[in-house]
């Protein structure tokens, strides 16, 4: 499946410029640790930015793609840092809203493993600018330009409006783009048992599915997930660092991901998810977009924050078409991605 891009969207003066993808979520002012340790201790944070939808488009920009974020944000500082960073990576951000009554979200965080017992997160995003968002706040036409519309279930947990708007944009109808869908389930956002049943149904309508096996409702294998969502005509399903399937009409595919020394396991399923998409952009092989993915991921994992430095296109497409031993070699660490820090299949390649 390779995106041919949206058929409805008007043209003429003032309609918006079709783009590679359209993404659509929150994004918050992240503070990061100084130092690891509990909150209580950390005596000071550096300010960053975190959003899975933004993440995305941040990593695809950095790539070559066009790219539009669409959101919402207060009125203030934080949300001018947010729209700047953002739009610094050359994402367009002239359809986000400023609220001047709600606040831009905020969390902080502790170091390291955010898989780990002793990590930490607390958010300050209850009533912010984003949770008000509702199909009558966002452009539809601006939503539409686009040959992907990427979306994830943190936005459907916000609130009941922003609930709504996910229905509306995941639902099936003639002229819409190709809609990618990563489930991202967030336990700590959602109020009640409905979760799983939403985010199963939004699923259902997507086009393109990312779905983590540890978030995959408790089932225990990729098949049994497919089993569940036969709808999308790709389904990805993130086994860890075993690697990742995908299911694409009849076919299945596995590729183990390469070997990396991890610095922090934040922002890598978004990464994966913008590897994979740049490279369906492209046409390129089912095997080849997994790679990518997998790449972008270790890009991820090798820094202390939610963004990476992609490698350069050409690195990423050497490294994605090596043969299988060679892939099967591959260790990535710091500083890999700007030749810092060698491959190791270049390490044992003359």
């Amino acid at each position: 499946m390779t995106p041919t891009g949206p058929r409805d969207v008007p043209d003429g003066p003032g309609a918006p410029e079709v783009v590679d993808v359209v993404a659509l979520g929150e994004s918050m002012v992240t503070f990061l640790p100084s130092r690891p340790g509990p909150l209580a201790d950390v005596p000071s944070f550096e300010r960053g930015i975190g959003g899975a939808e933004s993440n995305v488009a941040c990593v695809l920009a950095a790539t070559g793609h066009s790219v539009r974020w669409i959101s919402s944000v207060g009125a203030d500082p934080f949300g001018d840092h947010l729209v700047e960073t953002i739009g610094g990576y050359g994402v367009d951000v002239t359809h986000v809203r400023r609220d001047p009554d709600r606040p831009t979200g905020i969390y902080f965080r502790t170091a390291g493993d955010r898989s780990g017992a002793a990590h930490e997160v607390a958010y300050y995003r209850a009533g912010s600018a984003a949770s008000a968002m509702s199909a009558g706040t966002v452009d539809p036409a601006a939503v539409r330009a686009g040959r992907v519309l990427h979306l994830s279930g943190i936005t459907a947990a916000l609130s009941g409006t922003c609930l709504g708007l996910m229905r509306e944009l995941t639902t099936r109808r003639p002229g819409r783009p190709l809609v990618s869908f990563d489930v991202n389930h967030r336990p700590g956002l959602w109020r009640g048992g409905d979760a799983p049943a939403v985010l199963r149904d939004l699923a259902r309508c997507a086009d393109l599915v990312f779905v983590g096996q540890d978030e995959a409702w408790g089932l225990h294998s990729a098949e049994a997930v497919r089993a569940a969502l036969p709808e999308p005509e790709v389904l990805v399903v993130k086994q860890g660092a075993a690697g990742a399937t995908v299911f694409h009409q009849r076919d299945v595919t596995f590729v183990p991901a390469p070997r990396v020394d991890v610095v922090a396991a934040v922002g890598a399923g978004d990464a994966f998810a913008a590897g994979f998409l740049s490279a369906t952009l492209r046409g390129l092989p089912v095997r080849d977009r997994l790679r990518h993915g997998h790449l972008m991921a270790a890009a991820a994992l090798t820094v202390p924050g939610d963004l990476a430095a992609p490698p350069a296109r050409e690195h990423a497409d050497r490294l994605a078409a090596l043969d299988d031993a060679a892939w099967g070699r591959l260790r990535l660490g710091p500083g890999w991605t700007e030749g810092t820090q060698r491959a190791a299949e270049e390490v044992r390649t003359p």
